[in-house]
This record gives C-alpha cells, sequence and structure tokens, in this order.
C-alpha cells in the first residue's frame, strides 16, 4: 500500500460488515455476502463499497492469509482502510500484513488468542493508528500489559476503549 494516496472519504461511511459469517479464511470473503445495516453503503462505478471501515469481527479466523489480496477485491480503495474489526477469532499473532494499511487508525484485534506482548511492537509503524483493543487475549495477563504499547513510535490514544493520555483523560472527566 502507498503512503501517498490517501483520499480523504468520509470514516462516517458503513462499514464493509462480515460479522458473525463463521469465516474460517480470508478468501471465504469473496464468497460470503455482507451484513446490511441502516445505511447503505455507497459503490464506485466498479461495483466496489467506497467504504474505509472492514468489520470481519465475531468469526473464527485463525490467520490473514490472502488478506491484501482479498481486501484489494473487496473494496474501491483498499489504501484507505482506516478501521479494521478482527475482535473475537482466534488469531494468535499480530500479522505484519495489517501494517501494509498505512491509514488504519482503529484496530480492534480483542477476544483472540495473542500470546506474546512483543506482537504490539509490529503495530509501531503505523502513523495513524490511535486505537487499539487487545483486552482478552492470553498476553492481557503478560507483566507490563497495560503499560506497554505507551512507547515513543507509537501514537495510541485509545488503548483497550480507554483513553491514554492526559488530555483524553480530561475530556472524558477523569482528571482535572
Amino acid at each position: 500500500m502507498n503512503k501517498c494516496n490517501y483520499m480523504n472519504t468520509s470514516v462516517q461511511e458503513p462499514p464493509l460488515d462480515y460479522s458473525f459469517r463463521s469465516i474460517h479464511v480470508t478468501q471465504d470473503l469473496l464468497s460470503e455476502e455482507p451484513r446490511t445495516g441502516l445505511r447503505p453503503l455507497r459503490h464506485s462505478k466498479s461495483g466496489k463499497p467506497m467504504t474505509q471501515s472492514l468489520w470481519l469481527n465475531n468469526n473464527v479466523l485463525n490467520d490473514l492469509r490472502d488478506f491484501n489480496h482479498v481486501v484489494s477485491q473487496l473494496l474501491e480503495h483498499p489504501e484507505n482502510l482506516a478501521w479494521i474489526d478482527l475482535s473475537f477469532n482466534d488469531l494468535t499473532c499480530i500479522d505484519p500484513i495489517l501494517t501494509t494499511f498505512f491509514n488504519l487508525s482503529v484496530l480492534y484485534l480483542h477476544g483472540n488468542s495473542i500470546q506474546h506482548l512483543g506482537e504490539v511492537n509490529k503495530l509501531a509503524v503505523l502513523p495513524r493508528l490511535r486505537s487499539l483493543t487487545l483486552h482478552g487475549n492470553p498476553i492481557e495477563e503478560e507483566k507490563g500489559y497495560r503499560e506497554y504499547p505507551k512507547c515513543p513510535t507509537m501514537e495510541c490514544q485509545i488503548y483497550d476503549s480507554v483513553p491514554d493520555c492526559p488530555w483524553e483523560l480530561r475530556q472524558v472527566g477523569h482528571l482535572g
């Protein structure tokens, strides 16, 4: 994915939603119908959705093999993908393929089987990542789990759905 091709389309578009579809492998997305929401998805002239959000939560994915290829077939502008929800799957690691989506700002990985805290380091290359969830993974039991992402290379402001910096804590009323 090219860092420079960011198109300022609205993240307010409805997501391409494949949640609760019992998807085992990413290739299944090509034959599965996405869920429909209250608002219809806008489509390009080629027929691909014009969204920046992909929801794959509550499935049975255990790896992200062919993820880039599948996403490029599903979305008109995969390089604009800003929100990926992979929560409640069977992922055991953070696949490096996720780091190719340079405009990713929200990544939900909670409720998986991620075992090693060091996996989080892979995400340090994502310049726009602002919200990351990892709770409900075995790494939650590791010492230093809550403090781990607070390193200079990561810009996360919300971690496990909890504000992570003083400015945001003031906004939600936890600091004076």
